[in-house]
């Protein structure tokens, strides 16, 4: 049996299991780290980046309480000035699955195009992905690169073997296959109307689309019906 955390301040009260898991993952912005976590270490101005809308003590909240419930490690080392570094552990690698699920679950039934008040991440949709399962048959690297609106450019790569995603933020001079567009290209084809037409696809065009269909709205309804 793993090493039980120290009780929740506001727990449910309930012995039941999932009501256990809510009292370590339940509260706002938990997952969210563990989703932006996911390609590996990140430091704490990083997190803030890929966090728009979390204040500076909630994310110090947050990543204090992540560490002692076992969620996280932190890093620190000496450097002017001080770098500390969060990761995660085994047993919120074990959360990827259901990052996934939910992931999948509100591509079904609360995708939308972007609200007017809403930060656009092309990344943090890709961040879901090592826990959204793919066939066996699905294998390879994709390169991804988004055009942000005032012309900077993001890479991120996506690696498929045995049914599993992995995720990084980086280039890959050797991908399988090749995707890249605009932010509004990319918005398009992730959102409900899946319009994949503005992106160019090089390589293995096979297996970009599988890696695109796993997050498809479309694909969970699919694989409802088989």
């Amino acid at each position: 049996m793993p090493t039980v955390p120290p009780p929740k301040r506001h727990p449910y009260d309930q012995w039941a299991p999932d009501a256990r898991a809510l009292d370590l993952v339940g509260d706002k912005w938990t997952l969210l780290i563990v989703r932006d976590l996911v390609g590996g270490p990140r430091r704490f101005v990083e997190l803030q980046r890929v966090l728009p809308g979390i204040s500076t003590e909630q994310l110090r909240s947050r990543l204090n309480r992540m560490v002692a419930d076992g969620l996280l490690t932190r890093q620190r080392y000496r450097e002017v000035p001080p770098r500390v570094d969060y990761e995660l552990t085994e047993r919120a690698r074990d959360l990827l699955p259901v990052i996934g699920a939910l992931a999948r679950w509100g591509s079904q039934w609360a995708w939308s195009p972007p609200r007017a008040d809403e930060a656009i991440d092309i990344g943090a949709v890709f961040r879901s992905c090592p826990g959204i399962a793919l066939p066996g048959s699905v294998s390879g690297v994709v390169e991804i690169t988004a055009e942000s609106r005032d012309g900077q450019l993001k890479r991120y790569v996506l690696q498929a073997a045995g049914g599993n995603v992995t995720y990084s933020e980086r280039s890959e001079p050797d991908a399988d296959a090749r995707i890249s567009g605009t932010e509004q290209a990319w918005i398009d084809a992730l959102g409900p109307e899946q319009s994949r037409s503005d992106l160019q696809v090089s390589g293995d065009k096979r297996l970009a689309s599988a890696l695109l269909d796993a997050l498809s709205p479309v694909a969970v309804a699919d694989a409802k019906v088989a």
